[in-house]
């Protein structure tokens, strides 16, 4: 299994850039992770580097089909907090 990129890509080339397996080309609409040639990273880092270094949370699915950045992972705010924020019109 390997790593895929949702609609929510905005096409910023990071993560083309950080994949040592050449396995992300351009796609149609965003990005595309070719199953064949994605190595999840393993052997190579401790983490997949395309999750790690995507500006978008919940762009990059994992083998589960889970975010490999979930909403939080780049602000360090939970889901939670910012929608409590949100609702009292502080964001």
């Amino acid at each position: 299994m390997s790593y895929e990129i949702t609609s929510l890509c905005v096409n910023c080339h990071a993560c083309m850039d950080v994949c040592p397996s050449d396995a992300i080309n351009a796609g149609a609409r965003t990005f595309v992770i070719a199953a064949s040639d994605c190595t999840q990273c393993e052997g190579d880092y401790a983490v997949a580097q395309c999750a790690s270094i995507c500006p978008v949370e919940g762009a990059i699915l994992n083998e589960f089909g889970e975010a490999a950045n979930p909403p939080g992972s780049l602000t360090g705010i939970p889901p939670q907090r910012i929608a409590e924020l949100v609702a009292q019109g502080i964001l």
